[in-house]
């Protein structure tokens, strides 16, 4: 038998014990669903995709009950890397490839919504989650560079974008100051932030817009129909409308969405507050994220620590050491750092689809599903529920267009999945080391 996502890598109710997690403000546990429960909508996930939802739902004046079976904000929105980018997870050119140049600028526009939504969500509901404006690309190659400004021109041009500008190697090195990067881009419309401090800021909003929360409540079964049953170890919901927001946990919940969008796991160390050296990392707080297949990203917390992220697994486990696993590439970028004290290190399982993209979907005339944001969850999951929330209320423009992208199946069915992307991620992994 499989073993469960849930339960795996981490203590049941329990949050990892990350930097994260040491420095956000708790809630109080949420009870678990107890006995027979109705409402106009059962949310399965509480992340920024389910809280966001229920949000949405709930000022809209529908009964909403979430069902989380850890903590909410116990997964990815909890553990990230903190990086609101700009765009989709795929590049415009790429997606005007894909979708034809309507959809791609549809795509761009709610892209840019979900960033505006994340920053209205944090000012309206006064969440102390430390936004901060900025994110570079950083390039490690003379043809990465070329890509990278093109990219950039392409996006001033086509889009109208004038927040983002080009970066040769000094003017790269004068924000991160690292022997491996040769240039790349500033964006400054983009920006990053405390992710889980983020999550608990939605999950007390939707607790006092209404939203009945039910922490430690593993949905065990879905039974279909006009009227959704939703079955827990202590009880049961029924509801007119389902959304599944459950990334990498989803389990056996829905063969559809299991098919189509993969959990993999990701790391992130803290290192002890860096003090004056802290410069000799970034020389402005701004977020990082690298050209490599396998992403480096990274930034400065406000406690003055680098909150580094890097390397990847697929499966189920964790590596016993993932601070190991984690300053491997860390002293990569920055080989000064060979020896600095990690206080903190921890993994996640965040969920990834073929193309990349989010995987937004109608499963049923009144359940709907999204999932799969490959690393560039902060905003576009934010958006994702608010654009579920909309699509039940029976405006679902927005939710269309995003289930408008391809999202193929991985091959060889949930068995061969796993081997198969690791076979190919050595591959892109090799070819990073390669600079190829």
């Amino acid at each position: 038998m499989a073993l469960n996502l849930l339960y795996s890598n981490d203590q049941k109710g329990t949050y990892p014990n990350s930097w994260y997690a040491a420095t956000a403000t708790p809630l109080a546990p949420f009870a678990p669903l107890q006995g027979e429960a109705r409402a106009d909508v059962c949310i399965v996930g509480g992340g920024y995709t389910g809280l966001s939802a229920a949000l949405h739902l709930a000022k809209a004046g529908r009964s909403v009950i979430l069902l989380e079976a850890n903590r909410v904000g116990f997964g990815a929105s909890g553990r990230n890397g903190g990086q609101l980018g700009s765009g989709q997870r795929m590049e415009q050119d790429g997606l005007e490839s894909l979708m034809g140049d309507a959809d791609a600028a549809k795509l761009w526009s709610l892209a840019e919504e979900a960033k505006d939504l994340v920053k209205s969500l944090i000012t309206r509901h006064d969440i102390d989650c430390h936004l901060k404006p900025g994110i570079a690309h950083a390039c490690f190659s003379k043809s990465d560079v070329s890509h990278e400004h093109r990219y950039v021109e392409h996006l001033q041009t086509r889009y109208g974008y004038g927040d983002i500008t080009a970066l040769d190697k000094a003017a790269l090195q004068a924000i991160c100051p690292s022997p491996a990067y040769v240039g790349g881009s500033l964006d400054m419309g983009a920006g990053h932030l405390h992710p889980l401090a983020y999550a608990l800021g939605l999950a007390r909003a939707a607790a006092a817009a209404g939203v009945q929360i039910c922490e430690g409540s593993e949905v065990l079964d879905i039974e279909d129909g006009a009227q959704i049953r939703l079955r827990t170890a202590e009880g049961q919901v029924t509801a007119d409308h389902l959304i599944l927001a459950c990334n990498g946990y989803l389990g056996g919940l829905n063969r559809q969405v299991a098919a189509r969008v993969m959990p993999i796991n990701n790391f992130i160390a803290a290192t002890e507050p860096l003090g004056a050296d802290a410069a000799q990392v970034l020389a402005r707080d701004v977020a990082v994220a690298d050209s490599k297949f396998v992403v480096n990203y990274f930034r400065l917390s406000h406690d003055g620590r680098l909150l580094f992220g890097g390397g990847e697994s697929y499966g189920y486990r964790f590596p016993s050491d993932i601070a190991a696993t984690v300053r491997k590439p860390m002293t990569e970028i920055f080989p000064h750092l060979r020896d600095v004290k990690i206080d903190y290190a921890w993994g996640g399982t965040l969920a990834i689809t073929l193309k990349r993209m989010p995987y937004l979907a109608r499963l049923a005339p009144n359940i709907l599903s999204a999932s799969g944001y490959s690393g560039h969850g902060v905003g576009t999951a934010t958006h994702a529920g608010q654009l579920m929330a909309l699509a039940v209320a029976g405006d679902g423009d927005g939710f269309d267009t995003m289930a408008r992208v391809p999202a193929p199946a991985f091959p060889g069915g949930t068995a061969m999945r796993s081997p198969l992307l690791a076979l190919a991620m050595t591959w892109y992994a090799l070819r990073d080391r390669l600079g190829i």
